[in-house]
């Protein structure tokens, strides 16, 4: 920007006040533009397009006018900011240093950049701004109180989005701060919370909104409270919002999520109008439920309605589809609509073909992307966890510079132990946290007792979990020990994996049955009778032993 050799020191400033203006280009501008040009710069614009012609001079002198001096806050920083966080990091600076000499901001400056904050994500700086605003300024301020909650409400820090909210005075005056907060908990997981305020909220007497109501199924289908999803249903009705396509979007996934299909089916019949989300979220939750031939029939009849499915509906589908005769169905359908090689559709054919032993054309598919992310890496690896090959693409991933993620190294770790390669599973699994800074997860433990296991390692298997493990170790787990200790007949720590998983699963019969073949294999038949007892007692069957 342009600095003039007349501006003033910020202290100087006579109101000590900062327009609106300064910052408000940070939501829709790259950088920021001069805001003065040179004279001959605009003459030379303006007169671009015109034909020349001669002038002659004048004698009369032009007075000369100071040229006006921008305010501190816009004033040129070297180097100039190149993106909009750098601007508002910029803005931010400027103004901690106003209010540090003793500057009066005004209310509006701070709802700008507090909406700029929100926008680009920059929760640090929002912080530092909320330190700049006074406190009865806040208090008083519902708009700018509310856009600081919703601030910190999508950052996470719900406890400080509510401690905003209890010091808001008017707060009942919209369902804004309401619904932010409200939000805020969803996305934290903490739908309880979500919930208290919404009958909060209603008990308030505070009018809720088109925005309200999803916020609220989402925390009922979060739950799985589909009496608590009903009442919001009959709240919507009497409200006027049963007829918006947003609100009735959100009944649809809230009944399918709390296991109710077919009233999501009867609430999507009954829509005046549907978008794509409409159909995405219905065709999502028949997916969920196993209802492969009600989704493929959705689909089809989404495209004689004119409804171009995005590549989220095309890949809810595939990922969905046990059939490989409906897959390459589907496959048709993606190829005319020109979506084969959309990253995420790409990625699901890939399992899709892998899954029914296709490997061919699941490396056809990869081989011909134009571009790859992590989970094409992972979906081709998965796709050769039993072969060598995968520990190749794996090093393939590496030298392309994509980083492995946690579910990258639970296929690795996978196919290492089908290949019986111990000590490139030890090295991996090291290097998993060492290099990569991902920490072991369930899954990766379960790999690593499998990987010792198949060897017939039970005591390095056992070690591992009691030893190594920072959390609880679970059913996938000690299931793994369990089974090594039937392949390889150790009966000692048999019984201690049995008795965890009798614990974890105590209806689940696969493990009473591992039990008696150790038993069984040690010829150790009064305790084989002992078990068939325990499972005549609980009520399993006995068939399969």
């Amino acid at each position: 920007m342009f600095q003039s050799p007349h501006a003033m020191p910020v202290q100087h400033l006579e109101p000590k006040c900062f327009p609106l203006c300064t910052c408000t280009h940070l939501v829709s501008t790259q950088i920021p533009r001069p805001l003065f040009r040179s004279s001959s710069e605009a003459h030379h614009t303006t007169n671009r397009h015109r034909p020349t012609k001669r002038v002659r001079k004048s004698r009369v002198s032009t007075p000369s006018f100071r040229k006006p001096a921008p305010t501190p806050l816009l004033s040129n920083r070297n180097p100039r900011p190149r993106t909009k966080l750098q601007a508002l990091d910029q803005v931010v600076d400027d103004l901690e240093a106003s209010r540090a000499n003793g500057v009066t901001i005004d209310v509006g400056i701070f709802a700008a950049v507090l909406e700029a904050c929100y926008e680009l994500r920059a929760f640090d700086q929002g912080v530092r701004v909320h330190r700049l605003i006074p406190t009865n300024l806040l208090r008083r301020n519902v708009g700018l109180s509310s856009k600081l909650l919703r601030l910190y409400a999508a950052s996470g820090r719900a406890s400080d989005a509510h401690e905003v909210f209890d010091q808001m005075s008017k707060r009942d005056a919209s369902a804004f701060a309401w619904n932010s907060l409200i939000s805020g908990y969803a996305e934290l997981g903490q739908y309880e919370d979500a919930l208290a305020l919404y009958f909060q909220m209603e008990e308030d007497g505070v009018e809720p909104d088109r925005y309200t109501f999803p916020r609220v199924l989402k925390a009922c289908a979060g739950i799985g409270s589909i009496r608590i999803g009903e009442a919001v249903h009959r709240h919507a009705v009497r409200t006027g919002f049963v007829y918006d396509c947003f609100v009735l979007n959100s009944l649809v996934d809230m009944y399918a999520k709390c296991g109710d299909i077919v009233q999501a089916r009867k609430v999507f019949d009954k829509m005046r109008s549907r978008d794509l989300v409409s159909w995405n979220t219905m065709l999502t939750g028949y997916i969920h439920h196993g209802l492969l031939v009600e989704a493929v029939d959705l689909f089809h009849r989404m495209l004689q309605d004119g409804f171009r499915p995005d590549s989220v509906a095309i890949s809810t589908i595939l990922t969905g589809i046990p059939s490989l005769k409906l897959g390459r169905q589907v496959h048709g359908w993606v190829f005319r609509l020109g979506f084969e090689w959309t990253l995420s559709i790409a990625n699901s054919l890939i399992v899709v073909y892998s899954n029914h032993g296709m490997l061919d054309k699941s490396r056809w598919i990869f081989d011909n992307m134009a571009e790859r992310d992590v989970v094409s890496w992972n979906a081709i690896i998965s796709a050769h966890s039993k072969l060598p090959h995968a520990v190749s693409y794996y090093e393939q991933m590496e030298k392309a510079d994509v980083l492995p993620d946690c579910i990258t190294f639970v296929s690795l770790l996978s196919t290492l132990a089908h290949l019986g390669l111990v000590k490139d599973g030890e090295r991996w699994f090291s290097r998993m946290r060492e290099k990569y800074g991902i920490e072991p997860s369930m899954e990766h433990y379960a790999c690593m007792v499998n990987l010792y296991g198949r060897r017939g390692m039970i005591d390095e298997a056992y070690a591992m979990i009691v030893k190594r493990m920072e959390f609880e170790a679970g059913p996938t787990v000690w299931g793994a020990l369990l089974h090594a200790c039937y392949v390889h007949g150790n009966v000692e720590i048999g019984e201690v994996a049995a008795e965890k998983l009798f614990e974890l699963e105590p209806d689940s019969e696969h493990n009473y049955v591992l039990l008696i073949r150790i038993y069984e294999k040690a010829g150790r038949l009064d305790d084989v009778e002992k078990m068939r007892m325990m499972l005549v007692e609980r009520g399993l069957e006995l068939e399969t032993c």
